[in-house]
């Protein structure tokens, strides 16, 4: 009986590293960083290229990972045509804020590590043919947080759209206002809140594509004013956090709050579209509201 539980010598692995012919010892190959990556919902582990090739979106669950603004850009406009505004706006360290690190330092490494000036990308392209200006908002530059820079450029891009009679569309993605320039940062919701009301008193459309995250004061002023408001699944849409705000109010919060599905059911958002369907019915979209305005805008010049 002991010969049926004696090892044997040919069936034991050697975890000693192998030899080859000429005692060289032979290395196990070694997988490239960032070729597999875990899926932040599902927790599923997926090919790197395989999410990048289907738009970001997980393969296995869907779910939306933030895309960055040149991939959006892509996305949404026709081959060649989009071209970029404002491109040199740099942010200024007015305050002289020092922490961990200064401003002026985040800001050199984040304009490293993303190859933008800051958080928002503006210009004008076109979409099926039909020209309108397009902001995108980036959130791997400091969180896609407002500053003055990105609020400036808003403006300029609303107003250049007023001024060539261009339907707007703005990308929002941010964690909220840029407080490493204080009270200069909230400043940007009253501005670039007055831009688009002479935006929409000129009768031309303006539609929003809120994604994840966006948050605080870029929700409480530009993204919720569009004439039309699109969301991508399961975004992530709010302006304070659910601890604040249940301390605040008291009041225990449903589940799910914060979500683009609730916020449809409530009313905020008129529409969610998944991102492989976002660029045909942003078209669509563009198209309709368009000829609207232009009909009601023939209706004003009869009345008058």
């Amino acid at each position: 009986m002991a010969a049926l539980f004696r090892k044997s010598r040919y069936s034991t692995l050697s975890l000693t590293p192998q030899k080859a012919q000429g005692g060289e010892v032979m290395k196990k190959k070694e997988i490239p960083e960032g070729l597999w990556e875990k899926c932040k919902k599902c927790d599923e582990i997926i090919y790197t290229k395989q999410r990048e090739s289907n738009l970001d979106v997980c393969p296995r669950c869907g779910f939306h990972s933030p895309m960055t603004a040149p991939k959006r850009i892509d996305l949404l406009t026709d081959s060649g045509t989009f071209k970029e505004i404002d491109a040199n706006l740099e942010s200024v360290d007015t305050l002289k804020f020092e922490g961990t690190a200064s401003y002026t330092d985040k800001l050199s490494a984040n304009q490293k590590k993303t190859g933008l000036k800051d958080a928002v990308v503006c210009g004008t392209g076109k979409l099926d043919g039909r020209e309108y200006a397009l902001g995108v908002m980036d959130f791997r530059f400091l969180g896609a947080s407002m500053g003055a820079v990105v609020g400036e450029k808003i403006v300029r891009l609303t107003e250049h759209a007023t001024a060539k009679k261009l339907p707007l569309v703005i990308v929002t993605a941010s964690g909220g206002a840029r407080m490493y320039e204080g009270m200069i940062s909230l400043m940007q919701m009253a501005k670039t809140s007055g831009a688009l009301k002479r935006h929409a008193e000129a009768g031309l459309p303006y539609v929003v594509i809120m994604t994840h995250p966006t948050t605080a004061g870029v929700t409480a002023s530009f993204a919720s004013l569009g004439d039309l408001i699109i969301a991508e699944p399961e975004a992530l849409i709010g302006f304070a956090g659910p601890r604040v705000i249940k301390d605040t109010t008291q009041a225990k919060l449903p589940e799910g709050f914060q979500t683009s599905e609730f916020l449809m059911k409530k009313g905020l958002i008129d529409r969610i579209v998944e991102r492989k369907n976002l660029r045909k019915e942003l078209s669509l979209y563009l198209e309709y509201l368009t000829y609207s305005c232009k009909v009601q805008g023939i209706q004003k010049n009869s009345v008058k």
